[in-house]
């Protein structure tokens, strides 16, 4: 079978110069080709994939914008009770959870050495009183003797001298009765001193309450010489109790003496315990950087179900807004994508494809701007926003109204 001559030549290669383009030119070709495809790829499929957005709606009620804080339930009045003296405890008479009255009897010393003193001191005071009376008398004789000298001083009768011994005697007996008077003083004061000292032998309870902590037994040596030391510890009234909790220095602009809260404690994990806030501290507390205010909340514990120690965590109520309306919070987050200048893209050339700029760039947020849905395209609607509660937000002011569908996230399909 004969050949033609354009076989002879398509073997040879030699259609590649009728063609005027090398094959190899042709290689090349392909892939610059191939390699703009794919980086066009993104921009085209962009342009031409399906864009869903994720809706809520804009809607009016009720608001209420809450502060959470964290502290400890603790008795109202709470008194830690000592001793002044040091001794060994004779008894104690109180143990844990007993109701006390005010002047009950906690615990007492041994008052062997206390009861000794008191004996001393009212002898001495028997003496100094028996010496006030002897002088008294002494001085009696000498004022008698002195105004009888006097008299007869006063004719010429008497000589000088014995006039002068009798004053001198009288002026004694005056002095003597001072010195007596004194130390009558004195034994009076030193035996109510002793006397102080056996009734502080009886560690008595100041308040009514409930024995909270007992740290002592009967026969153990109570030191107070250096530091007096914790016997017992008292609270007035269970019943009525209050949460101290720390708040935040970004929140305590916002609370106020009488904001209602609500708590919850470990034991009940379901039960909301009401509480009202009756004080706020002005004294910073620094913790690791830190600052918190101590803030005091009044509870009411008639079934004494709250137990102090207890750790709380507060809902404080600060603002409470009726009928307003609001958006969800992800809404005033949502940022769409940066849109490419098309103008800039028609002049960058495949130079400009292959050599990007840098990366993509977002619009920086505006937590006063939302973008609402509306005949299928994003608008951005300016707003001003108000207070929040953590997951809604309440628009003050802006072109936006109940059931506007506002945009709070992008899928790509």
């Amino acid at each position: 079978m004969s050949e033609t001559a354009d076989d002879v030549a398509r073997k040879l290669g030699l259609d590649d110069h009728k063609s005027g383009m090398p094959r190899w030119a042709k290689y090349a070709l392909g892939v610059v080709v191939v390699g703009v495809a794919v980086l066009l790829w993104p921009t085209l499929t962009d342009e031409t994939r399906d864009v869903r957005y994720v809706t809520a709606p804009a809607m009016t009620g009720d608001l209420r914008v809450t502060v959470i804080a964290t502290g400890t339930v603790e008795p109202t009045n709470l008194v830690e009770i000592s001793s002044e003296l040091s001794g060994t405890l004779d008894e104690v008479r109180v143990d844990f959870n007993d109701q006390v009255v005010a002047g009950d009897v906690l615990a007492e010393l041994d008052t062997t050495k206390l009861e000794a003193s008191l004996a001393v001191s009212k002898a001495a005071l028997d003496s100094a009183i028996a010496r006030v009376a002897m002088a008294r008398a002494t001085l009696e004789e000498a004022k008698t003797q002195y105004d009888s000298v006097e008299q007869l001083e006063e004719r010429g009768v008497a000589a000088h001298q014995t006039f002068v011994t009798r004053k001198a005697a009288y002026v004694r007996a005056q002095a003597e009765l001072q010195s007596a008077l004194a130390d009558r003083a004195l034994a009076e004061a030193n035996l109510d001193l002793t006397q102080a000292e056996l009734d502080k032998a009886c560690i008595c309870s100041p308040i009514t309450g409930v024995v909270l902590d007992r740290a002592v037994d009967p026969g153990q040596i109570v030191a107070a010489s250096l530091s007096a030391p914790i016997l017992f510890t008292l609270a007035e009234d269970l019943t009525k109790m209050e949460l101290q909790v720390d708040i935040d220095e970004a929140d305590i602009g916002r609370t106020a003496v009488g904001n209602k809260a609500t708590f919850t404690v470990d034991a009940y994990d379901e039960r909301l315990f009401p509480a009202e806030i009756s004080e706020i501290r002005f004294a910073p507390e620094t913790v690791e950087g830190v600052v918190t205010y101590k803030a005091v909340l009044t509870i009411d514990n008639a079934d004494l179900s709250l137990r102090p120690g207890m750790t709380a965590t507060a809902e404080i109520t600060v603002e409470e807004l009726s009928d307003v309306l609001t958006v969800p919070n992800a809404a005033l987050r949502y940022v769409p994508p940066a849109v490419p200048d098309a103008e800039k893209d028609e002049t960058v050339g495949l130079l400009g494809m292959l050599i990007p700029d840098g990366p993509d760039t977002r619009r920086m947020g505006d937590d006063r701007t939302v973008w609402v849905l509306r005949d299928g395209m994003p608008v951005e609607i300016p707003v001003v926003a108000g207070a929040t509660d953590g997951i809604r937000t309440e628009i003050i002011e802006g072109a936006l109204d109940k059931g506007d569908e506002v945009i709070v996230d992008r899928v790509d399909a």
